[in-house]
């Protein structure tokens, strides 16, 4: 073995089952609110409106669930291990309860209780997750939260670009692709809960309050600005993630692209990840985010002017938004944990604030944009008058540029640490 394949392997030692398990809360993340919306307005007739309303709903439970859900899993981290593989099972049990199983009561009713069961189960997977990825990157030579980060974010992207996916690709082969998605989700769960089993090794907090956790954390001005650079910079991918396979559909024509488009932009961020990771130890997590930023801008700006039958146009666009997405999922996370891991002792509570900032975002993307495009007279999979299209473009392509802008400004507004070179 040469050196350099000694010093990458040494490097790389115990963190390939860190991706595998990001892979896996990836996947029963953003690519549900791909799939779960549509899936269940094309098989069981629910209104964008009412289906708008019930996702914001749900997320409005993560106001007070994932705060209590990080402090949960610092009070109990030296039993981690087992609140997890619990946690696994549930969220495993929900997705085939989404997906493979005919709703015995009303639709929406179904849909609700569901995702209300899958997304506590991620929330407390994704919250133990990186709080034990603080604790681990401490671990690790050289600059441990960035290198965590691009193993953590690249395997998070793989799963994202495989669950995007994996429906149309198994509509190939199987009449009914959603079971086999839930299926394949239920065993990946397995393999990944498997290969972390010794990764769980927390120590307990003392905290006796959800109040006394979070404390030390909103009282810290760089860490109350991280979150919000966090809140503002997600609302667009949320946003074009609510809409893409309606603006893929109706505005482009070609629903049978969806598919590879997706698989394309999440790969393309999955590439990107670790390049982003490189140039913020290069040049600064500031630089390295507004960099990214603006990349996003440039490719929502693009898909402004697509119309009928620009799929080809829109590919390149879906890589150019997906390396941007690179930087936003590699650079804030950790960027957020350096500055956990000096003010607060316990990870989770941090995590939990985290984590309820990128669903809200998902939420006010649904319940905002939704109903908008009900109102203009938008249907799914149907004709639709050129006002319902135009609606459709300002919400995927010109509100995410608004948005970035205002990201930008507070990320050069702020003054976070510049010690991730």
């Amino acid at each position: 073995m040469t050196a350099m394949a000694a010093k990458i392997q040494l490097r790389g030692a115990g963190l390939w089952p860190w991706a595998l398990f990001s892979g896996l809360i990836a996947a029963a993340g953003l690519p549900i609110y791909i799939h779960a919306p549509k899936f269940y307005v094309d098989n069981y007739g629910i209104g964008l409106g009412a289906l708008g309303a019930a996702l914001f709903v749900l997320r409005l439970i993560d106001v007070v669930q994932d705060p209590l859900l990080g402090w949960l899993s610092d009070r109990q981290a030296n039993r981690r291990g087992v609140m997890v593989a619990v946690a696994l099972v549930l969220m495993a049990g929900a997705m085939i309860a989404l997906f493979a199983v005919a709703p015995p009561f009303a639709p929406l009713l179904w849909f609700s209780v569901t995702l209300i069961v899958l997304f506590s189960a991620y929330s407390f997977l994704t919250i133990s997750f990186y709080a034990e990825g603080v604790r681990k990157a401490g671990t690790l030579s050289g600059q441990g939260h960035l290198r965590l980060a691009g193993w953590r974010e690249a395997g998070g992207l793989v799963g994202v670009s495989l669950a995007a996916v994996a429906p149309a690709l198994l509509g190939q082969i199987m009449p009914d692709p959603f079971t086999g998605f839930a299926i394949g989700f239920a065993v990946l769960a397995l393999a990944a809960g498997w290969a972390m089993r010794r990764d769980w090794i927390g120590m307990r907090s003392e905290a006796t309050s959800p109040l006394a956790s979070i404390g030390p954390i909103l009282s810290d001005p760089i860490t109350r600005r991280l979150l919000l650079i966090a809140l503002v910079n997600a609302m667009p991918v949320a946003v074009t993630s609510t809409l893409f396979l309606f603006f893929v559909e109706s505005r482009l024509d070609a629903p049978d692209a969806a598919g590879p488009l997706l698989l394309l932009f999440f790969l393309s961020a999955a590439i990107a990840a670790p390049l982003w990771s490189h140039l913020a130890r290069r040049v600064g997590a500031r630089r390295a985010l507004v960099a990214g930023m603006s990349l996003a801008i440039l490719a929502f700006l693009s898909a402004a002017g697509l119309g009928a039958g620009d799929a080809w146009p829109f590919a390149l666009i879906c890589m150019l938004s997906g390396a941007a997405l690179g930087a936003d999922l590699t650079l804030l996370p950790a960027v957020f944990s350096r500055r956990l891991a000096a003010v607060a002792p316990q990870a989770g509570m941090g995590f939990g604030l985290w984590n309820f900032v990128s669903k809200l975002t998902l939420a006010l993307a649904a319940a905002g944009t939704l109903p908008l495009l009900e109102r203009a007279g938008f249907v799914s999979g149907g004709e639709n008058p050129p006002e319902a299209l135009l609606w459709l473009t300002l919400l995927y392509a010109v509100l995410p540029c608004a948005l970035k802008v205002a990201a930008i400004g507070l990320v050069l507004t702020a003054r976070f640490e510049e010690d991730m070179r």
